[in-house]
């Protein structure tokens, strides 16, 4: 499906933030010499000249593991689990309508999956090639267009963007401060930011995730950090976002039966009589454990939202 002008006119260059427009050999500005060709399934391919040496590395480390990702995500108590955290995303969600939405660092495209109906118009961005094929599969209305680009370079024009959604790909960006002023500067003026992440701040899951992402071939230490909430509260702010929403969720549950590419038992479960059942009951005992008192933030993934202010603060 060919890049349409209501896409177009959304889409700039990362390195100079100038219109772009379409040509043989894909997307140009001014000069024909700043180029960003076009995949053959339509994807722009904006980092394959401009991003940072970290999304460089998150390239190709995903470009390596992209089918053993997407596979581990296909075990029926991973898609049992999913299904709690996406009932618990969009309850967190209510009525809202998403307008015109970025999922940023997309993977294949899970947050549009979820909301595909509550999104006018959809873009999608990641640093993986192979995940944006995939997440074309998922999705291939025409009110979504995928683009490889950085996080902390977004090839999207200031102020376009009703909302912007990350499903785990904020703790992959090491640059948070970065990743928040690009936020920032592509919503539009009371624009929302909804997230749902890892999160440490329970110390014995700080310990633990600091031996797996060493030990696990399908994690990369160096980039990728769980959030805390004072360590996200505060890039979040300094970038001009308000903090709305925090609330965590998992538990023992999520550990064993959500990490199917890191505990390589995990992926015996699929194999277990009535495993669907079992992840429901224990995604509901996960849900009761961070409900407990003084237990709030003691959940495994945290559930997120922060506003664009409606006027920007004048000093």
């Amino acid at each position: 499906m060919p890049i349409s002008e209501s896409f177009l006119e959304l889409l700039q260059c990362p390195a100079t933030g100038k219109p772009l427009r379409k040509a043989v050999n894909g997307l140009i500005v001014d000069d024909p010499e700043q180029c960003y060709p076009v995949s053959a399934s339509d994807i722009p391919l904006f980092a394959e000249r401009y991003c940072s040496e970290d999304a460089v590395r998150q390239r190709e480390h995903y470009e390596r593991i992209a089918l053993d990702y997407l596979s581990n995500l296909g075990y029926a108590h991973t898609r049992e689990y999913m299904r709690y955290l996406d009932d618990a995303f969009t309850n967190a969600l209510g009525a809202r309508d998403l307008g015109t939405c970025a999922e940023i660092c997309c993977g294949s495209a899970e947050a549009f999956q979820l909301l595909e109906p509550r999104i006018r118009r959809g873009i999608g961005v990641d640093i993986s090639l192979s995940m944006l094929e995939s997440a074309k599969r998922n999705i291939s209305s025409e009110n979504f267009l995928f683009v490889q680009g950085d996080a902390t370079s977004l090839p999207i024009r200031n102020s376009v963007l009703d909302s912007v959604v990350i499903f785990g790909g904020i703790h992959h960006v090491n640059d948070r401060e970065g990743l928040f002023r690009e936020v920032f500067r592509v919503l539009k003026p009371g624009g929302s930011f909804y997230w749902r992440e890892p999160v440490s701040d329970f110390t014995v899951w700080r310990l633990l995730r600091a031996i797996i992402y060493r030990m696990s071939p399908t994690l990369d230490h160096e980039t990728e950090q769980p959030l805390r909430y004072q360590e996200t509260r505060l890039p979040l702010e300094k970038a001009g976002l308000e903090l709305k929403d925090w609330k965590t969720y998992g538990f023992l549950g999520y550990c064993f039966l959500m990490n199917s590419d890191v505990l390589v038992f995990n992926r015996v479960f699929r194999f277990i009589p009535g495993i669907s059942a079992l992840t429901r009951l224990a995604a509901k005992m996960d849900d009761l454990m961070v409900r407990l008192p003084g237990m709030g933030r003691n959940g495994l993934i945290v559930i997120g939202s922060a506003k664009k202010p409606e006027q920007e603060a004048l000093f």
